[in-house]
């Protein structure tokens, strides 16, 4: 499947499911990660160095709001970005005082050089196709002194097979009877049967070889002038999770991780 491909099958899974992203993901509506995403775009604001008043961010991949809604109530003005139309509609009848852009195939074209103090991004880039390229997209968007975020994106250790964290999950994860009851989850286990990678909302890079690199993060924003001001690996709750056994283990194992790069050259 072609890059184009990967996307607009993206946009057209998103677009059907906008006003249900909530309700599907409990990993991220909960109140122990929305908790967490307060504290480390509280931390990431308060790393911005460009003296501006107030704060101009992006929400890069807004999805349904779920960074918009804490950007505004960090007391910043707020653009929504995305490839889906659903979800910008959703936002923007959720937040009327947002700027919305329509990202068309994944473009950033008519977003500004240097336009944003803060520009944030989450579970977004294992939707790219080439998402080191975006990561130097928002290195473009962002302004000198300002703050580029990524956050939930799965660590290396989700990747290489930790024996704890089997374990935890082993004892963690309670039965979804519900999913019994989905018609469509036997038509997506079907065709899984003669396509492994197929996934039920359209991810791209979710597989063992061929995921999100932090390293490769990491450098690419060094070599574009940025320095490293938040990096952090945690344990992603979920619904499905019995709440004591993941208290037991969340400090001890981890599958995702946060990075903040704040720009320190001025081109």
């Amino acid at each position: 499947m072609t890059a184009d491909a990967q996307i607009a099958r993206n946009v057209s899974v998103h677009d059907r499911l906008a006003r249900q992203y909530d309700a599907i993901h409990g990993e991220i509506f909960n109140a122990v990660e929305q908790a967490r995403l307060r504290d480390v775009l509280t931390r990431a604001r308060d790393s911005v160095r460009t003296g501006r008043e107030p704060l101009q961010a992006l929400d890069f991949g807004c999805g349904s709001g779920n960074l918009t809604r804490h950007l505004l109530a960090l007391s910043m003005t707020v653009t929504a970005a995305d490839v889906s139309r659903g979800f910008l509609d959703l936002v923007a009848s959720r937040y009327p005082e947002v700027t919305s852009h329509w990202m068309e195939g994944g473009s950033t074209a008519g977003l500004p050089d240097a336009g944003f103090d803060l520009i944030a991004t989450y579970s977004v880039l294992h939707h790219v196709p080439d998402y080191l390229a975006a990561c130097a997209e928002l290195a473009r968007l962002c302004r000198p002194s300002g703050v580029v975020v990524i956050d939930h994106e799965p660590s290396e250790g989700f990747w290489l097979g930790d024996p704890l964290y089997a374990q935890f999950r082993k004892e963690a994860l309670k039965t979804d009877w519900r999913k019994f009851l989905t018609p469509a989850n036997y038509w997506h286990r079907l065709r899984r049967l003669f396509n492994p990678r197929h996934s039920n909302e359209g991810d791209i890079h979710v597989w063992p070889d061929d995921h999100i690199e932090w390293p490769r993060i990491k450098a690419l924003m060094t070599s574009l002038g940025f320095e490293t001001v938040i990096e952090q690996d945690y344990l992603l709750d979920h619904k499905l999770y019995r709440p004591e056994i993941y208290r037991a283990y969340a400090g001890r194992v981890s599958d995702t991780r946060i990075m903040a790069f704040r720009k320190t050259c001025a081109g």
